[in-house]
């Protein structure tokens, strides 16, 4: 027989990875602008314009578990290999997006790399998916997040960039040094940065008071493959 003690913790378990919360009513989606017409007419005009090569680029997010009780939870992988959007490597500019419903979630590959020593299960997994896209980033009302990066300058080694991101809403700008390999036909930047939910008006996930939980931070890391069409 359980003891008390065993069952609440079943139960955290159970709220904060596998509880599928009501669907949000849907909500009217503004039009987000991507930047393309503005892509258009510079390759009109003759500007080199590459296309993000969604299958050689990759984001992933870290999100990890917080709270008295968080040895009892899991450490996540958020991915995005649905990149889309345009690079003009000669005006130091990139317009990035991407569909929320189309990440994935821990990855078992992608778990190993971010050095996590667990796996949730397949249930799991897909409680996790949905209250993030539900209850936490509102993927209904707010689908897509918005990419767009301006170079500044040289950063040591590499190159200083600044990456506005549009999430839930909110438009929030980083200044962030990325390693920049560049041929004729392609161009291949990769970085690192860390942002943080409540800065974009997202409430990371908590239950029993904040026993269980969702840190703040966010650990991204990505890297962009662009060609030439």
């Amino acid at each position: 027989m359980r003891s008390p003690i065993v069952s609440l913790l079943l139960l955290a378990l159970l709220a904060g990875c596998t509880s599928a919360p009501p669907a949000l009513a849907p909500a009217p989606v503004v039009a987000q602008d991507t930047g393309a017409v503005w892509y258009q007419r510079a390759a009109a005009a003759g500007q080199q314009v590459l296309g993000v090569d969604a299958a050689r680029s990759l984001i992933t997010i870290v999100v990890r578990r917080g709270g008295p009780m968080a040895r009892f939870g899991h450490d996540h992988v958020i991915a995005s290999r649905s990149l889309s959007g345009f690079v003009a490597p000669d005006a130091g500019r990139a317009d990035l997006h991407f569909r929320l419903d189309q990440m994935t979630v821990d990855e078992t590959a992608l778990r190993s790399q971010a050095g996590l020593d667990t796996q949730p299960d397949a249930d799991a997994i897909e409680g996790t998916r949905k209250n993030m896209l539900t209850r936490v980033l509102e993927a209904e009302r707010y689908p897509v997040v918005l990419l767009q990066i301006k170079r500044l300058g040289s950063a040591g080694a590499g190159t200083l960039v600044r990456l506005s991101v549009m999430l839930h809403g909110v438009t929030r700008s980083v200044d962030v040094p990325v390693q920049l390999q560049r041929s004729a036909k392609s161009l291949t930047a990769s970085g690192t940065l860390r942002l943080k939910q409540s800065d974009f008006g997202i409430t990371p996930l908590s239950i029993f008071g904040g026993a269980m939980s969702v840190q703040d931070e966010m650990e991204l890391a990505f890297t962009i493959v662009a060609r030439t069409a």
